[in-house]
């Protein structure tokens, strides 16, 4: 998930400049040092497994065990992420969420937006953890870092909600389904409906997995019919019915996106702006592939909410469903760049980017294969690689906020099956048989199952899993530094860390073929000649499209992270200009693949609900898009000379 402006993929109104919310492992059920009195046994007595922890509370606070396990397999899978927050504030097996002050950052991303230090959340669905702590008796830092008490603030709501909602605590699981409603902090009804069915769905089919964690759990199977008239009490919204746009043949449903102003403030509103493309003058160029960081319904709620951020769509890891909260016309706050939101489409795919290997599944890979298809034949996208972005593909504004750009969907994300179902695949039939394909451009494109590279997070190794990068180094050598990032590592080089993206190339990204020496391969990267392992070609294949090189005479140009228009463009229309500031620069000599030209443009809509005051503000200079490093960038046109086509 994401904002308007620099990605708003944090919870609430958490802005653009914060790194993808930080998911860990932990090392089993732990026991906290110094637990309450009055639980430190039952702790004791949970800590050999996540199992043994939901039958202590399931018996404690007289839930059935089957919908305790059920509501946390749904919220978080069984997984912990050490005592982290989701990107809509949930902590631990039971996403028990606390949402408080909210930081001081521009939500728009272009300098339009600034949201106080001193808002505070009041949705009660935001401060579940603090409601949960009040019943157990325990300190809410607790029920954050320690599963055993996690488990049972849940269990503890759970029994609360089943009081409100039917007055008992009954001992028939099908009598908690408005209580499993009430707990997917939904008040819209199809949502708080969808999340209450699939843990009723998923007690049917029983569920068995081991966690990241290494925790064995197992939801054994029982058939249960949910009495949904349980439900009736909590008089939730029903939205207005609405055909969703996108193809046929795909389970799919419409949950519009809350749109409101937020204070007396007009320019305090969210969570998406309102436009009409293309037809307005913004053409849409780009799809950007997310992960969520939170649950499905996790991430519908979150864009139901006062959080200035949404998607366009948002699909399921388990059956590949999907939700559309907001019609492609209109300007979603996702990708953590304006001029990137202002032309793209955005799409959020339940999982965790550390844990991607268990989240990014076929029935998800396959649906959103079929959405990017419809989308990229309605709105002209090429089925490519400069145009069909991850998140972590998309450059910042500026230095500070390209330090700050998120990482997701990450190095799990399979991008070279993906383009198969596309059918667009990377080594296409012409590639292969050489026509076409020019010998000074290499695709990154190493086989993803047997492509396992050694990878760590917060100074911990990952187990190995098929990736989807290969890493970059200073010299053609394993001995030699990985690269260096000037803006990521001003003083050091890269690392391994999953979240680094600095130091990887990524599957269907083309580079100029700078050098080869033996088994290595050297492309023109990031302003400097980058080296990476490519023996007997297995880690690329042959590519094509368009080079630039600065324009003779120049020294080096510089490199943005939009085509914002000249400064005398908003003049004309009387509108406070937005300045472009470089993000680094191209060397003379240096070639990039890129696409283009094209206009400069900016999007200008800074009032609620104010069509009549929104612009396209069009500028007289051109530019190109280039594959520069990881993340893609802009080069003026004047700037450059096209080598080749």
């Amino acid at each position: 998930m994401k904002m308007k402006g620099h990605h708003s993929k944090f919870l609430g109104k958490y802005a653009m400049t914060s790194f993808l919310l930080i998911v860990c492992l932990f090392a089993g059920v732990s026991v906290p040092a110094r637990a309450d009195a009055d639980t430190a046994d039952r702790a004791a007595a949970g800590s050999n497994s996540m199992e043994a922890a939901f039958k202590s509370a399931a018996q404690e606070f007289h839930v059935p065990l089957s919908i305790l396990m059920s509501v946390s397999y749904n919220e978080t899978r069984w997984e912990q992420h050490n005592g982290q927050p989701s990107t809509s504030g949930g902590y631990g097996v039971m996403h028990l969420t606390q949402v408080n002050s909210l930081p001081d950052l521009n939500a728009k991303g272009d300098g339009s937006l600034t949201v106080s230090s001193a808002s505070t959340s009041v949705d009660p669905a935001l401060h579940t953890l603090d409601q949960a702590s009040a019943l157990i008796g325990t300190r809410p830092d607790l029920l954050k870092t320690d599963p055993v008490q996690n488990i049972r603030g849940g269990a503890a709501l759970l029994a609360e909600y089943e009081r409100q909602t039917t007055g008992k605590l009954s001992e028939n699981p099908s009598d908690w389904y408005g209580a499993v409603t009430k707990y997917s902090g939904s008040s819209a009804q199809v949502s708080a409906e969808d999340f209450a069915d699939q843990v009723y769905a998923t007690i049917n089919q029983g569920m068995k997995r081991s966690t990241p964690e290494g925790q064995n759990v197992q939801l054994v199977s029982v058939q249960i019919t949910p009495n949904k008239k349980t439900a009736d009490s909590l008089h939730l919204q029903k939205t207005a019915a609405a055909n969703p746009d996108g193809p046929g043949g795909v389970d799919m449903q419409y949950v519009p996106a809350l749109y409101k102003q937020f204070s007396s403030d007009p320019g305090d509103y969210g969570n998406y702006d309102l436009a009409n493309r293309p037809y307005d003058g913004l053409d849409i160029r780009y799809i950007i592939i997310h992960d969520s960081e939170v649950s499905y319904d996790g991430t519908i709620n979150t864009f139901l909410r006062q959080t200035y951020t949404s998607a366009n769509y948002v699909i399921r890891s388990s059956d590949g469903q999907i939700t559309e909260m907001l019609p492609p016309k209109n300007v979603a706050w996702q990708a953590g760049n304006w001029y990137i939101n202002s032309h793209s489409v955005g799409i959020e795919h339940e999982g965790f980017a550390v844990e991607g290997s268990t989240w990014y599944s076929e029935p998800m890979f396959r649906a959103s294969a079929k959405l990017v298809k419809y989308l990229a034949k309605r709105y002209n996208i090429p089925l490519d690689r400069q145009h069909i972005l991850g998140h972590d593909n998309v450059p910042g504004l500026n230095p500070s906020y390209q330090r700050g750009m998120h990482w997701d969907p990450a190095i799990y994300w399979d991008w070279s099956h993906y383009f198969d179902l596309l059918g667009a695949p990377f080594t296409s039939q012409k590639q292969s048989k050489g026509l076409g394909a020019k010998k000074q451009i290499v695709t990154i494109n190493p086989n993803f199952n047997k492509n396992q590279p050694a990878v760590t997070y917060n100074g911990q190794p990952l187990n190995p899993h098929p990736s989807d990068f290969v890493y970059l180094y200073s010299e053609p050598s394993f001995n030699a530094p990985l690269l260096q990032d000037p803006i990521i590592h001003p003083t050091g080089t890269g690392t391994t860390a999953i979240n680094d993206w600095s130091d990887k190339a990524v599957a269907g990204q083309s580079f100029y073929q700078a050098d080869v020496q033996g088994d290595w391969t050297a492309i023109d990267y990031d302003g400097q000649k980058a080296w990476f392992y490519n023996p007997n070609g297995q880690n690329a294949s042959a590519g094509s499209g368009m080079l630039m090189t600065p324009k003779q005479g120049k020294s080096a140009i510089p490199v943005y992270g939009s085509a914002y228009p000249e400064t005398d463009a908003f003049a004309q229309l009387n509108i406070p200009a937005v300045n472009r500031t470089p993000l680094s620069s191209i060397p003379a000599g240096q070639k990039y693949v890129g696409t283009g030209p094209f206009g400069s443009d900016y999007y200008y809509a800074q009032i609620f609900n104010a069509p009549g005051t929104y612009h396209v503000v069009k500028g007289n200079e051109e530019f190109y898009q280039i594959n520069f490093n990881h993340r893609i960038a802009f080069v003026k046109k004047s700037d450059v000379d096209v080598v080749s086509e």
